[in-house]
C-alpha cells in the first residue's frame, strides 16, 4: 500500500516537474520568436518552444519544453527525450535588431 501511494505520488508530480523550469530571469532575453533561414525557433516565458527546421526536403515541427540552460546553450524535449540547442552566439543588439545563431543559423527576432 504504501509502495503504491509513493508511485501514484510521482506519477502526480511529473506533469508539473515538465512545466517547473521557465526562463529564469537572466535568460528572459531568449523569449520571443525567431527566424532564420530555414529554421523558426519560438520560446515562451514559460518554457514552451515550437521548433521547426528545414533540411534538404526534411521537416521537422516540435512542440518541447524547455529542459534547462547549459551557459548559451539549452535543452529542451519531452518527457525522456532531450535535444541540446546549440547556442553559438546569445541574443544580442546588432543594427537595430535581436540577433542569436543557434546551431550554426543566424536567428532574427520578430518584434
Amino acid at each position: 500500500m504504501l509502495i503504491r501511494s509513493i508511485l501514484l505520488a510521482s506519477a502526480l508530480a511529473l506533469p508539473q516537474a515538465s512545466h517547473a523550469d521557465p526562463v529564469p530571469k537572466d535568460k528572459l532575453h531568449y523569449v520571443g520568436e525567431w527566424t532564420g533561414k530555414q529554421m523558426r525557433l519560438q520560446i515562451e516565458k514559460d518554457g514552451k518552444i515550437q521548433y521547426e527546421r528545414i533540411r534538404e526536403s526534411k521537416r521537422v515541427d516540435l512542440n518541447i519544453e524547455l529542459k534547462g540552460f547549459n551557459g548559451d546553450s539549452f535543452d529542451a524535449g519531452f518527457s525522456l527525450i532531450r535535444s541540446t540547442f546549440l547556442v553559438n552566439k546569445p541574443p544580442h543588439r546588432a543594427g537595430g535588431v535581436w540577433k542569436m545563431i543557434v546551431d550554426g543559423v543566424e536567428l532574427i527576432k520578430i518584434e
